[in-house]
């Protein structure tokens, strides 16, 4: 029970500061191609008549069937990102499932700073990415972007709409920190 109050005023200290969220339309035509591959791969083993081996056929198949799935879930994963802020972390969570996600605790930030322009170009492609002399980020469209600069010398830049606003209340808090909370039980 004691746990349980305790959990509880933790959240009410959790209030969300700032949300935000950038999507890319595009990335539905390559779900749709990724669909299209799936059921490309239904269709040939269901109405087959390979006379050249079931080896072919299996092959056939399973790439179509597994690189549409690859193709699907991959680009549903990175159709939008939500960005929150609150008192203690950003929260960076993409696509419907909210995988990938990342927290970043305000704590182990240095700076935030706007990105006019982010473009997957720059970065690789779409997606969450990495270029050892960039930092890591998660791009989900050509745009304004948020990057932070961490603590262990890193950055991490996300693609979103009003990223202005977003630095301007991550800066916010770092000027501001969070009260801290209310003492933790001992256990004596």
């Amino acid at each position: 029970m004691r746990e349980h109050a305790r959990n509880q005023h933790a959240d009410e200290r959790r209030t969300v500061v700032w949300t935000g969220r950038a999507t890319n339309r595009f990335q539905w035509v390559a779900a749709v191609a990724g669909a299209a591959c799936m059921a490309l791969g239904i269709t040939i083993a269901v109405e087959s008549p390979w006379t050249s081996g079931i080896a072919a056929l299996l092959m056939a198949v399973i790439g179509c069937v597994v690189g549409g799935l690859l193709v699907l879930f991959g680009t549903l994963a990175f159709v939008h990102v939500a960005v929150k802020v609150d008192d203690i972390a950003m929260e960076v969570r993409c696509g419907h499932i909210g995988l990938p996600r990342r927290r970043i605790l305000l704590s182990h930030i240095v700076g935030a700073e706007f990105a006019p322009s982010v473009t997957p170009r720059h970065w690789g492609g779409w997606g969450y990415r990495w270029r050892p002399e960039m930092g890591t980020a998660v791009v989900v469209r050509r745009g304004e972007g948020l990057v932070l600069r961490l603590g262990d010398g890193r950055t991490f830049t996300v693609t979103v709409d009003d990223a202005e606003s977003a630095v301007r209340a991550i800066r916010d808090r770092l000027r501001h920190p969070a009260p801290p909370g209310p003492p933790a039980a001992t256990g004596v």
